[in-house]
């Protein structure tokens, strides 16, 4: 049987060795917790009977170190959606990559004025019509709360920020984040309905290896819900009766 002459063979052992770099520098670990949540103090919530969520916490991790990266291309880039529907946003919480652009479609028989003016992201999208969608470019890191002008029960919350690695907690606490290559991160929370017990534990350096790594729980004291009793875009309280239709 004949042989591949020598310089065939080592191009194509030097093509598989290339290949496979690339896939194990993308390789990473599972950084996880849990989200404990304590009942509020107050006497109010305590006559209200209110049960604290640990669910829709999200956990992300900073990199201390600079990362370079390659601007994927614009078909590449997910689209993000937060829907108008039955005078609810869907979904409530959207986390999206900084940057990035939301839709805002209007798929009620009525009109809608998406506005956020705290924090975040500020803009007024002003009144648009069933079927009809307007856009918005959320250029930096930051949390924005997503209200309409028209009626004060819609709320939604979305955040931007500028790593991949970071999780959301389902309702019983539990919180992953996926594929974090070995370095040194600040971890760092947002919850729309509580407050860390320890700061220091919510908010620390840690240190990420070459094995999974199992974080201590974060406790987090129940608070007022971030998007109750809001103003609208003139910062006055809501009409009754103000809703606009064709």
């Amino acid at each position: 049987m004949s042989k591949l002459p020598r310089s065939t063979a080592v191009p194509y052992w030097c093509l598989l060795a290339a290949l496979a770099v690339p896939q194990l520098r993308a390789q990473g670990v599972e950084v996880s917790t849990k989200i404990l949540v304590r009942a509020s103090s107050s006497p109010s919530a305590r006559k209200d009977h209110q049960t604290p969520s640990a669910g829709n916490v999200v956990i992300w991790l900073s990199s201390l170190k600079p990362i370079t990266t390659i601007s994927p291309s614009p078909v590449s880039q997910p689209v993000y959606r937060l829907v108008q529907k039955h005078k609810m946003f869907t979904p409530h919480l959207l986390v999206v990559a900084t940057g990035s652009s939301v839709q805002f479609p209007n798929e009620d028989p009525f009109f809608h004025n998406v506005f956020s003016l705290f924090n975040g992201k500020r803009f007024d999208l002003g009144l648009y019509e069933s079927g009809t969608t307007r856009s918005v470019r959320f250029d930096r890191e930051g949390v924005s709360y997503i209200f309409c002008n028209i009626h004060p029960e819609m709320g939604a919350v979305i955040l931007a920020l500028s790593t991949p690695y970071y999780g959301i907690s389902g309702e019983n606490g539990t919180v992953s984040i996926h594929n974090v290559p070995p370095g040194s991160y600040r971890l760092n929370m947002w919850s729309e309905n509580g407050q860390p017990a320890d700061q220091t534990t919510a908010e620390r350096v840690i240190q990420v290896a070459s094995q999974p790594l199992r974080l201590d729980d974060i406790t987090l004291q129940a608070t007022t819900d971030a998007l109750a009793n809001h103003k609208n875009k003139f910062g006055e309280e809501y009409k009754p009766n103000q809703e606009i239709r064709y």
